[in-house]
């Protein structure tokens, strides 16, 4: 289907200047934060709390329920409700509960987000940069096709250095989550730019269930230092305050001497119903890299498992941000309002062909990425009724975002500077207005209806004319979804809708390569993603929960930018069908169990003569993840995880494939009467000797032909490992 760029699509907003406002000003739209809570028993969690597995859980009360009753989950997206039968709008979302997030070890930071049914995290070069996501037959790179926010501010950094949808979650702190809510596909009006294939959304707590001071220690240099605490101050009021302090090694020959500082402050009044909160974060990051190496040095015992190719790759990045919220709820209308200001820079050196561009000089190159970002989003939900006995939930809103981005590519010498590949300023704005409307027809039969406009502009400039210039598109995707039930505590979903991502904006206007100065076609600014999905979510007793999704996701043909090279690239149309499935069950009182599955046949849907075959390099096919937690056994408590992350494809005629890996990890941990908490967590306990990430393309070693050596890249898992910490609660 070819992409709208119609200037009409803007016309839905002047229809915002209809919309009174008078009682809304400061909290993030429907789509970021947590809820409009309207029951008074206690929701159901996807998974049975560990309570003892992380220090200081958010405040139990958080988000709290408004005097306001209303039957609607639809828009809210951080409702613990989101996965519930009798609320959840698809089979394929749901929420997680600060005290679930808290119960799995993880390895980094992103690996918190596996908490999403089929997702893995994993990483392909040093722990300084942004995760490599996979997600329902895609390789998402940083993050492309998968939205992700905090209190309501995008971590997906579009027109990115590094890739397009960049999303770096290293300036979270994990203790200090509120928790996590999850939504795959497109059918959601309220979720816009990268949210194709998923979109999860995280926040930070109000308040602190107790304060706590951590230290960790563990193989491979790994030391951290983590606080928080959380005060009432004046009149209803309470501030968090959260700070981090990570040093890491890892197991490379070159270590990555990860120096990582982050800090949160959070002020807020009220309560999340009605209420605000002003937060700030601060991260700075500093790191080597050992990036994917080629099979071939390894068999030959040229280069260790753990080695790498050039010592000096690595990186620095920065974050700094101001959010705010505002949130007012009562018997007819829910008003959410969120703003944000976020300055963040990135410097990355990189070298993964070495010698074949230059056998000079090598091929390492920097990726600069210097921004600052600020947005708005504004929603008001109306309650009522579209005739006697049909209950409404009405949602209109606005997302409007701006980024003024110095981008740079060059190449590299030992961090030296040779040349210049190419270096933009880039201007770039974007607004969306969407509306969406839940009915409750009878006890058994509801609808959602949903529309989305959004428009993009970007003036970019460059070093060279012929790749700068002016761009803009916009783009209509209608959301609709049918909810039947429940019968014997069993809903079944039937959703549609399409949706779209940006592309990079240099690409929109670059018209030569900068390498080679040959003529490419300029890429699209908005390619549409179309998806449709049948599901079942049954509940047949208490803390135990069970869905199964079946889901098609087609994307048009489309042209790419790809930062590393500073040109752009042909892609093909794609299809994507797939299915998953979710055990939850509290199997004792202390005892917890869950299960995910997912498979995905992803293909192209042309063929192209210039790359036989249909199979989409990376794209993950199956995943499982298991999960067995025991709390409350007289201070004992622990997890042990099974991750089965499957084989892909690495070329098109699937002639190459990538490995597998089924990483176990494992924690044990006793909770003192005096509030010190000891956990012990082991990771890739049965020390598999396998990879992380793996890709297939050219390299050149020293010594070998000029037109390089195809061959198998990959990062390897890192061996069995362990972490103690002690923790003192007050």
């Amino acid at each position: 289907m070819s992409i709208y760029r119609i200037v009409p699509a803007v016309s839905l907003l002047p229809a915002l200047s209809c919309i009174s406002w008078s009682t809304g000003a400061l909290a993030q739209g429907a789509a970021e934060l947590p809820p409009v809570v309207v029951t008074t028993t206690q929701p159901k969690a996807k998974k049975a709390p560990a309570a003892a597995s992380l220090p200081a859980k958010p405040s139990a009360g958080a988000p709290s329920a408004p005097a306001v009753a209303s039957d609607f989950a639809a828009v809210e997206s951080l409702d613990p409700r989101a996965g519930e039968v009798g609320f959840a709008q698809s089979a394929s979302q749901g929420f997680v509960s600060a005290a679930e997030l808290a119960s799995v070890p993880v390895y980094r930071t992103g690996e918190m987000l596996e908490a999403v049914p089929g997702l893995i995290v994993t990483q392909h070069s040093g722990e300084g940069k942004a995760n490599q996501y996979f997600i329902r037959g895609f390789n998402i790179d940083h993050g492309t096709d998968l939205a992700i926010t905090i209190d309501g501010m995008p971590v997906n950094m579009r027109t990115h250095g590094h890739g397009q949808g960049y999303a770096d979650t290293n300036f979270m702190i994990p203790e200090i989550m509120r928790g996590l809510s999850f939504r795959k596909g497109p059918y959601y009006a309220s979720e816009g730019d990268f949210s194709s294939a998923g979109a999860i959304h995280l926040d930070v707590a109000d308040k602190l269930e107790r304060n706590f001071g951590q230290v960790e220690v563990g193989s491979f240099g790994h030391r951290r230092a983590v606080a928080g605490m959380s005060a009432p101050a004046g009149l209803d009021g309470t501030v968090v305050v959260a700070m981090e302090a990570v040093a890491f090694d890892g197991p490379w020959e070159r270590p990555d001497d990860l120096k990582k500082l982050n800090g949160v402050l959070r002020y807020s009044n009220g309560s999340y119903a009605n209420g605000f909160a002003i937060t700030a974060m601060a991260y700075s990051g500093h790191w080597y890299a050992t990036d994917q190496i080629p099979q071939r040095a390894v068999d030959s015992g040229a280069l260790d498992r753990f080695g790498t190719l050039d010592p000096t790759d690595g990186g620095a990045s920065h974050r700094y941000s101001l959010s705010g919220r505002w949130h007012e709820t009562d018997a007819t209308t829910a008003t959410r309002i969120n703003a944000y200001v976020v300055k963040s820079d990135l410097s990355l050196f990189n070298n993964f062909t070495y010698f074949l561009n230059d056998p000079v000089n090598g091929d390492q190159f920097r990726q600069t990425d210097d921004r600052l970002m600020a947005g708005l989003n504004a929603s008001r939900t109306f309650f009522g009724m579209l005739t006697p006995g049909i209950r409404s939930e009405t949602t209109i809103g606005f997302q409007t975002r701006y980024d003024d981005i110095d981008v740079g590519l060059s190449n590299t010498r030992d961090r030296a500077h040779v040349s210049t590949v190419r270096q933009d300023s880039v201007q770039e704005g974007s607004i969306g207005v969407f509306a969406e409307n839940t009915l409750r027809w009878t006890n058994w039969l509801r609808t959602t209806a949903g529309l989305r406009a959004d428009f993009y502009a970007t003036e970019v400039s460059g070093d060279r004319a012929a790749n700068s210039g002016s761009e803009s598109d916009a783009i209509l995707n209608p959301k609709f979804g049918i909810v039947l039930g429940p019968w014997a505590d069993t809903e079944l979903y039937l959703n549609a809708g399409t949706g779209f991502h940006s592309n990079d904006a240099r690409g929109t206007v670059t018209t030569i390569d900068p390498v080679s100065l040959t003529a490419v076609d300029p890429s699209p600014f908005l390619v549409r993603s179309e998806g449709a999905e049948i599901g079942l979510r049954t509940q047949p007793a208490s803390g135990i929960t069970s869905t199964l999704a079946v889901f098609v996701l087609d994307f048009d043909s489309e042209i790419v930018f790809v930062g590393d090279a500073g040109t752009t690239e042909v892609s093909r149309p794609s299809r994507r069908i797939g299915a998953e499935f979710t055990f939850d069950a509290k199997l004792t009182p202390w005892l917890t169990l869950d299960f995910d599955a997912a498979y995905t046949h992803a293909r192209f849907r042309e063929d192209d003569p210039g790359a036989p075959g249909r199979h989409i390099p990376g794209a993950v096919e199956g995943v499982i993840s298991a999960g067995l937690s025991f709390d409350n056994l007289d201070g004992w408590f622990g997890h042990v995880k099974v991750r089965y992350f499957g084989e892909r494809p690495l070329i098109e005629d699937n002639s190459v494939r990538s490995n597998s890996s089924t990483p176990v990890s494992a924690r044990i941990g006793y909770r003192f009467d005096n509030g010190f908490i000891v956990r012990l967590d082991g990771y890739n306990l049965l020390d598999e000797e396998t990879s992380q990430i793996d890709y297939f393309y050219e390299s050149r070693l020293p010594g070998e032909p000029a037109g390089g050596v195809e061959d198998v890249h990959f990062h390897p898992m890192e061996p069995r490992s362990v972490r103690l910490s002690v923790t003192k609660e007050w």
